[in-house]
């Protein structure tokens, strides 16, 4: 199927949505689910913080299996080092001996991962309504499949392996850095590092400024921000590199997901949803 150009509103263009997107030649509900519309803001908050809340229960029910992590661990240490890439130890060391710097990386850690992504879903909320719904649905199903990774895969980070000789460094440097930390490790499966949901997510921001916004230093930084948050996520010795091939390869999961359920990426929808269908207009009494 080819795609067409059309001019959107703001006077940026666009690609044209089939026709199985937007539902009008599709009927029923699943036809109605699909089309592209106009979110609800009560119905989003309530959405999001129950996703959330179930996403962490979930998260958390999984059974720790130390042992089976720890040795996961291990298995993962000695595959990068048969490729060459385990450099992770030499990476968090190096950090490490800038205090000021690591401290700041304790602290991005703990709160962009939140705050970054709940912005960008204002801000496709906000200015590309159209293409809200279908960017969010790449978000969960993204996160969805994470959940089974946590079950079939434990692994401990390589903070917690056994002789890795790593720094634990929200421990060392007594800095709020990590749910997996300190007081904090009990509120959180200490085990569930494959995959990094921080790339996953980081990544899913990224793409997602970088394909629409329309101020070329915030699209650049919209790249910068995943690559920013490999460099943590890895300093902090909270995730080994092939945890961030798991999120990117969840990532792509989510993309695939919203692909085949609107028939086209997220950001090739219209910017704004069609209006709400109110019915046909009553007819007119005729005149007495």
């Amino acid at each position: 199927m080819s795609d067409s150009t059309v001019t959107e509103p703001e006077g940026r263009e666009g690609v044209a949505v089939p026709q199985a997107v937007t539902g009008e030649d599709s009927g029923g509900l699943p036809g109605r689910l699909r089309r592209p519309r106009r979110p609800r803001l009560w119905f989003e908050i309530l959405l999001i913080a129950l996703s959330y809340w179930t996403y962490s229960l979930i998260r958390n029910a999984v059974p720790e299996q130390r042992g089976k992590a720890l040795r996961n661990a291990t298995w993962i240490w000695n595959v990068e080092d048969h490729l060459g890439v385990a450099v992770e130890r030499s990476v968090n060391h190096a950090v490490n001996s800038v205090t000021w710097l690591i401290i700041g990386m304790n602290y991005y850690y703990a709160t962009l991962h939140f705050v970054i992504t709940i912005s960008v879903l204002v801000w496709l909320y906000r200015w590309h309504p159209g293409r809200y719904a279908a960017a969010r649905l790449v978000l969960f199903a993204t996160t969805g499949v994470a959940l089974l990774g946590y079950y079939v895969f434990p692994l401990a980070p390589p903070r917690l392996m056994r002789g890795g000789h790593f720094v634990d460094t929200v421990m060392v440097h007594h800095t709020w850095g990590s749910m997996a930390s300190g007081d904090l490790k009990h509120m959180s499966n200490q085990y569930a590092a494959m995959p990094s949901m921080h790339i996953g997510w980081s990544l899913w921001c990224g793409l997602t400024v970088f394909a629409l916004a329309s101020v070329p230093w915030v699209r650049v930084l919209g790249l910068l921000y995943p690559a920013a948050t490999l460099l943590v996520i890895v300093s902090t010795a909270n995730h080994f590199w092939l945890d961030a091939v798991g999120g990117v390869l969840c990532l792509a999961f989510g993309f695939t997901t919203a692909r085949l359920w609107y028939g086209s990426l997220p950001y090739t929808l219209p910017r704004f949803a069609p209006a709400r269908s109110r019915g046909p207009e009553p007819a007119e009494a005729p005149a007495g």
